[in-house]
Parts: structure tokens; sequence; C-alpha cells
């Protein structure tokens, strides 16, 4: 029994990190939507209109999403929404690379700004594996209590 509350406290808490990670990054890209929007423009993948729009929308998708996972409401819909993000920004972080384009991501406003492609992907990954993680406790929920 004690085995099983260690484990529930180790998924409490990168469901705890992973949303903040996000609430964090989209709270300093709400506070900033025209860096923002110019950040998503460096990309040179979508018209600046849509860009703009995206840069008012996106960062407040990231905070309820992110607090989805904290307070466990609406919780698959918040986790679907974030590994959506990370993969759609990966795969766009990758094809800017391709491009040769030199970018910054815009994901934690001026802190990520000197941030290597290295350390972007690096990131990106990290985040994608967590998500994909919970989304595995989830779906393994029963399972899991057995196991363990």
């Amino acid at each position: 029994m004690a085995q099983i509350e260690k484990v529930k406290f180790v998924w409490r808490i990168v469901e705890l990190v992973v949303g903040g990670i996000f609430i964090y990054a989209g709270a300093i890209k709400a506070l900033d939507p025209i860096r923002f929007a110019s950040d998503i423009d460096n990309y040179k993948m979508l018209p600046w209109m849509i860009a703009a729009g995206l840069a008012f929308y996106l960062p407040w998708l990231e905070i309820f999403s992110g607090l989805a996972l904290i307070l466990r409401r609406f919780y698959l819909g918040g986790l679907s929404i974030l590994t959506a993000l990370v993969c759609v920004f990966t795969a766009a972080t990758i094809a800017a690379k391709v491009r040769g384009l030199d970018i910054t991501c815009g994901c934690f406003g001026h802190a990520s700004q000197n941030w290597s492609f290295s350390g972007h992907l690096a990131l990106d990954l990290t985040l994608l594996a967590a998500l994909l993680a919970l989304y595995f406790k989830v779906g393994s929920g029963n399972r899991l209590r057995i196991a363990v």
C-alpha cells in the first residue's frame, strides 16, 4: 500500500511541474502578446494576422491547460491540448532550423532568448515525454494499481 502512495506522489509531482511550466510560459507570453506575435512570425510559417491572433489566444490556452493538470479538472482535455501544442511547436522549431532560420522560441520570454537549438529541442522532448507518461498513467491507471 505504501508503494502505491509513493507512485501516486511521483505522478502528482510530474503533474504539478508540467502544469506549472505551462502556466509560467503562458503568463510570460500573455503579458507581452505583441512580442510573442513577433516570435511566432519569426518562424515564417504563418501570415502576420494569424500570428498576432495566436499570440493573444495561445498563452491563455497554455495557462488554462496547465491549470487543468494541476487542479485535475478537464484533465484529459488539458493534457491533450498541451501534448498537441508541444508537438506542433517541436515540428515548427525543427522546420525553422532545417530552413536555416536563427530564431528564439519565445516560449519563456527573454529567459529563453539565448538558448541553443539543442537546448530548445531537449526541453520540448522532455515535456513531450512527461506529457506522454501522464497519458500512459491515465490509460493504464487500473493496471498500474494492480501491478504495484
